[in-house]
């Protein structure tokens, strides 16, 4: 049950991908995309959110932009040029989205996020923190002068960290799990050993899938998902 869906996006349209459980209804959850753009890969994960009864939304950053698996130059490039004003009103426009449809039951909306998106997820997460009230993210976080306001974040976090990150370090992940701690957020990073980069990537674009840890995952993902949106 997936269709391609148009939402109000600061006076302007934006896309996405819903997928619907068989139910018809479920919690809302956003799903942010990979570096690559709005995939497969993005709408496999979004129809299992579907299955698991989840009304999913993955909006599309790019605006129909979307770099093949072996086109690393051309995915670098489309996320230098994603204007951050813009994505930020896109997945606020898709949060608005969410928490509006019929289908979606519940009063907050979770986000799930994957490389660029794990990044995003807790971006809009502090951005929204009247909707938002779960994230997972996975080998993402913001970094420097991409971090938000933290004192506004509200949401519980679970992340799922690589022990081999070029992009995302576990050092720096630990390092923000221990600070967002100390303010008093309830935040859970795990590293994971072994793992390189995108290990939950059905694509496997970067050798780097572990499918044996992404369907170990998985289900803890759903039910912190369950667990958080009532």
């Amino acid at each position: 049950m997936a269709e391609t869906v148009e939402f109000r996006s600061n006076g302007h349209l934006a896309s996405g991908y819903l997928a619907k459980p068989a139910s018809g209804s479920g919690p809302g959850v956003l799903v942010i995309q990979e570096w690559w753009g709005l995939d497969a890969g993005i709408k496999e994960m979004a129809d299992r959110l579907g299955a698991a009864g989840f009304v999913a939304l993955a909006p599309d950053l790019y605006h129909g932009e979307v770099a093949g698996h072996d086109e690393m130059d051309k995915a670098a490039k489309l996320m230098q040029s994603l204007p951050p004003d813009r994505a930020g009103r896109d997945m606020s426009g898709a949060v608005d989205f969410l928490a509006s449809h019929s289908a979606v039951t519940g009063k907050g909306i979770g986000v799930v996020g994957f490389c660029m998106g794990g990044m995003l997820s807790f971006i809009i997460a502090a951005n929204r923190p009247d909707k938002v009230k779960a994230v997972v993210a996975f080998y993402g976080f913001p970094q420097g002068p991409a971090e938000p306001d933290w004192s506004k974040l509200t949401a519980s976090v679970m992340g799922h960290m690589a022990e081999h990150d070029d992009f995302f370090s576990p050092a720096a992940a630990k390092a923000l799990e221990t600070r967002l701690k100390g303010i008093g957020k309830n935040v859970t990073f795990t590293v994971h050993p072994g793992t390189g980069h995108a290990f939950m990537g059905p694509h496997n674009a970067l050798g780097t899938l572990n499918a044996e840890l992404a369907a170990q995952i998985w289900p803890q993902a759903v039910a912190f998902l369950k667990e958080n949106l009532p």
